[in-house]
């Protein structure tokens, strides 16, 4: 099946304005959750630069603009993310950021659960270190 530019989940999503509501209100709950602790203290402390990465490779990711590919070439994701620590408690927390602001956003529970679904494998494929303990629990 091949997918035309108004099928696909970019264009699901709302195109470039729903998917900036999906990732700002992704980064607005990294901030706000205590449960994301560990995630939250691997990006710098303005997320301005991680918000636009992230939008630039969801967009094309999900089939709209290339926006990160024009700017900086392929994703490279493991190679870009391998100076961070990135366990499978970092992951999680990441997920749950995902899912919470996929369900704030995303209305369709197909959709939403096929996004999902693909960014979980793709979470899984950053994990580059072993688990640890919980950066906020004391030791």
């Amino acid at each position: 099946m091949t997918l035309t530019p108004a099928h696909t989940p970019y264009a699901a999503l709302g195109g470039e304005p729903g998917l900036h509501r999906l990732v700002d209100r992704f980064y607005a709950l990294m901030d706000e959750l205590p449960e994301a602790y560990n995630a939250r203290r691997i990006h710098p402390e303005s997320l301005d630069g991680a918000r636009q990465g992230l939008f630039e490779f969801l967009s094309g990711w999900l089939g709209g603009p290339p926006l990160y590919v024009q700017r900086l070439g392929h994703p490279r994701l493991r190679m870009r993310h391998r100076p961070y620590a990135i366990g499978p408690l970092e992951r999680d927390e990441w997920m749950l950021c995902m899912r919470e602001a996929l369900q704030a956003q995303v209305p369709d529970a197909a959709l939403r659960g096929a996004i999902e679904q693909r960014l979980a494998a793709l979470a899984d494929h950053m994990v580059n270190t072993e688990a640890r303990p919980c950066a906020c629990d004391p030791a």
